[in-house]
Parts: structure tokens; sequence; C-alpha cells
């Protein structure tokens, strides 16, 4: 199963010098790593070269890594139906330079690029309908950051008194809690509530 994903990633590797940075085979599916701004060139010839033939766009997602200078990766997966194998291509890009969209070429692509911008602000070139997905009007932020609170910056709520939804800014009733991380058969040095009982037998 590895040499015939190995050979083929040599040969997508020798076809777009320049274009493709590294091919790895991994848990059975061959990685593609290329150059973010011939991302469609990449794509094109995977869809049309005779040795591959990935007609099938599966997905595209964003991954965060904010200790990168370039934070973002661009995984897209596609198939081959007719070699009945699949690959993964990704892509770096920072919160400033667009990826070009690959919806001239996978009309599929639409939402999945508009659900990378609204989850993570990862910007599309020539993006036909850039714009929110899954988020309300005038959201901020981006919700999968890495350095997104987990509390979001506004709380939705319907006020019975005005009679309609409002927005305010989330505001913690409690101090937050210091956890240990300790297991209890780690051992704790306080009593979890119900041991005191146990102690009594």
């Amino acid at each position: 199963m590895t040499e015939p994903l190995k050979a083929l990633g040599d040969h997508i590797a020798a076809s777009l010098p320049g274009s493709v940075t590294g091919v790895a085979v991994a848990f059975g599916e061959l990685n593609v790593r290329a150059v973010a701004a011939d991302i469609v060139k990449v794509l094109t010839f995977l869809q049309s070269d005779g040795k591959c033939q990935f007609w099938s766009f599966i997905d595209l997602c964003g991954v965060d890594y904010p200790g990168r200078e370039n934070r973002f990766d661009v995984v897209y997966h596609l198939m081959s139906p007719r070699l009945v194998q699949r690959i993964r291509v990704s892509v770096e890009t920072d919160e400033e330079t667009p990826v070009p969209s690959i919806t001239g070429l996978f009309p599929g692509a639409d939402w999945f690029e508009r659900e990378a911008y609204d989850m993570y602000g990862i910007l599309f070139s020539d993006h036909p309908d850039l714009r929110r997905l899954l988020t309300d009007y005038g959201f901020e932020g981006h919700p999968l950051r890495k350095d997104f609170p987990t509390t979001g910056y506004v709380e939705v709520r319907y006020d019975d008194q005005e009679k309609r939804v409002v927005y305010e800014k989330v505001k913690l009733n409690q101090e937050m809690r210091q956890f240990d991380f300790l297991s209890p058969w780690e051992g704790v040095d306080y009593v979890l509530p119900g041991d005191e009982k146990a102690k009594g037998q």
C-alpha cells in the first residue's frame, strides 16, 4: 500500500517543482505540502493528470498554529474514484495573506472556504462571496482560533422587557476556579465530597 502512494508522491513532486515543497505517506494516505500561491495549479494537476485523477473534492479545513509565523494551514482533501485513493494537500498562510480560492476548479469548495474564513479568519482571493457562514451578523473574532476566549466576547439572550434578542458583553459570574488536574487515584491533599463516609468503615 505504501509503495504505490510513495511512487505517486514522487510523480507529483517531479511534475510540480517549486510548487510542491514536500511529500509524505502517513496513516495510509498521501500528504502533499504546497506553496499557497500555487494551490490552484497543484489541484488542477491532481485533477487532470492521468496518474492522479483526483476528481472528487471531499473537504477543506483550517488549522491554527499560533506560535508559527504563518499561523494557519489550509488543508484540502481529495479522492480519486479511479485509483480508489485519497490525498491531503496543505498550504501555509498568515492572517493577512489570502490563499487563492479553488471554487473555479471545485465549486463545492465555496462554503468550505467561507467556513474557514468565519472560524479562523483565513482569507481567500477571488472567492465569489466571502462572508461569514456560521456566526451571526456583526460577530467579533474567529471562534476556532486558539487565542479566542472560550467564553466569547458577547452573549445573546432574549429580553422579556424589551421583547427582543439582546447582545451583552460577557460577564463571569464567579471567579475562575483553580484545578489541580490530579485524578483521585493519585491522591489529593483534600477530602473529596463523599470520601468521609468511606473512612468510617
